[in-house]
């Protein structure tokens, strides 16, 4: 019982899989192809604890390959040379099949050390990675494989692996369990949809139980589960996928005035301890996504956010909270955010000219200036403190950036502009 219960107890065929069943159901691709025997090179992405290392293992088992691991963590050139050493020989005479976990964290070196073998043949690579392999994994080696992606198991589907995990730990207990009610859902809930980890948590329950006497059963209580699995429910790495994901989440919630999923978002932010992520990402998406419909909420929520970080959490979720929702009821608009990318998208293009001649910060002219003088018109000295006037490059002179957004306020500004600027 050395290693723990989710080896243990590792899935052996397709069917006994958890989740991924727009990969392994029948007539889905991934099923398609291992079910031919002829496996080519693949990636397998998505979360820990979503079936990779099973499936691979899977596949292993139906193939007439040498089987070779390594974990991305702690390989080296000189155990790739390992493996390279036995392609051809007694040992390996019909290839390998090599499973690398963790590709991302080989270097470039070590994924083109790899390029030889996979294409001729020598050595089918199936890798996994946590993080996407589009930014992690080398273009050659990618080019090269198939990828699929593992997505996030779902509680419901995690609850046959955790009522087998409590009948595989009753045999080997050698007694039987009296399950509470409600553990079992506790677990898969609680896990986050992490298979491995609901499996170890069956297992930490089991052997944490009181020891009963002969003939008496283990008390597997809600209680203990709900101690044993209250700090595992969220998936969240600062450099990883999930992080991004979960911000993403936030942010699209709140441009999408959905105060529900904006603040259900927030809290697993925050639960996470990710404080200034979340501050950052609300004072966007104030200036971007309701910007000039509601220009007071730039101030208000760099209120909110100063308040947040300095009374730190768990209080900031108070603030936090108001100026979140606040974004969400607010009435949205982004043309200020429309009108800067398409300047800066100019700009980029190399479209842009001298400035005018009434707006440089000189007041002479050399002498291969013929028409000499600044020409600029002083705005205040007209009626509305305005008068028509060219202010952008002469290569630009008729380009339009902003245009009115359709909410009140920009309508408001946009009457009152029209009316002076239409005036004789």
């Amino acid at each position: 019982m050395s290693s723990p219960l989710a080896d243990r107890i590792r899935p052996m065929t397709l069917d006994e899989a958890v989740g991924q069943r727009h990969l392994l159901s029948k007539g889905a691709p991934l099923r398609n192809i291992i079910e031919t025997g002829i496996i080519p090179n693949l990636i397998f992405y998505g979360p820990s604890g979503t079936g990779k290392t099973t499936v691979a293992n899977i596949i292993a088992a139906s193939t007439n390959k040498k089987l070779c691991k390594l974990n991305g963590t702690n390989a080296s050139i000189a155990d790739i040379r390992s493996i390279v050493a036995q392609i051809d020989t007694v040992a390996a005479p019909n290839g390998i099949l090599l499973y690398l976990d963790e590709i991302q964290y080989f270097n470039k070196k070590q994924q083109q050390s790899l390029l030889e073998y996979i294409e001729n043949g020598s050595i089918t690579l199936i890798a996994s990675t946590t993080e996407n392999p589009y930014f992690y994994i080398y273009s050659a080696v990618l080019s090269r494989c198939t990828v699929f992606e593992f997505k996030t198991v779902t509680p419901e589907e995690t609850v046959p692996a955790v009522e087998r995990a409590f009948g595989f730990m009753s045999g080997e207990l050698h007694c039987g369990l009296d399950i509470e009610d409600g553990v079992v859902r506790h677990i898969s809930y609680a896990c986050g949809g992490d298979v491995r980890k609901c499996i170890n948590t069956v297992e930490l329950l089991c052997l944490s139980a009181v020891i009963p006497k002969d003939g008496e059963n283990r008390k597997i209580t809600l209680e203990n589960a709900k101690l044993l699995s209250q700090k595992t429910s969220l998936r969240y790495d600062k450099d990883g996928d999930e992080h991004y994901d979960l911000l993403s989440a936030f942010q699209k919630s709140m441009r999408g005035s959905d105060p529900d999923a904006a603040i259900h978002y927030l809290a697993r932010i925050l639960a996470a301890g990710d404080l200034p992520s979340a501050c950052r990402r609300l004072m966007v998406c104030a200036c971007e996504d309701v910007g000039l419909a509601y220009p007071m909420i730039i101030p208000i929520v760099q209120s909110a956010v100063e308040i947040a970080l300095k009374v730190g959490l768990p209080e900031a979720r108070i603030p936090l909270a108001d100026a979140v929702i606040l974004v969400c009821s607010s009435p949205k608009s982004n043309s200020a955010y429309n009108a800067i990318n398409t300047a800066l998208a100019d700009i980029e293009k190399g479209r842009y000219g001298p400035i005018p001649r009434q707006l440089q910060n000189k007041h002479y002219d050399g002498d291969d200036v013929k028409n000499k003088g600044q020409f600029y018109i002083y705005p205040h000295d007209y009626p509305n403190h305005w008068t028509k006037q060219q202010y952008l490059p002469d290569i630009l002179k008729d380009v339009v950036y902003y245009r009115h957004g359709e909410n009140k306020n920009e309508q408001a500004a946009k009457e009152y502009w029209d009316k002076i600027k239409n005036q004789k």
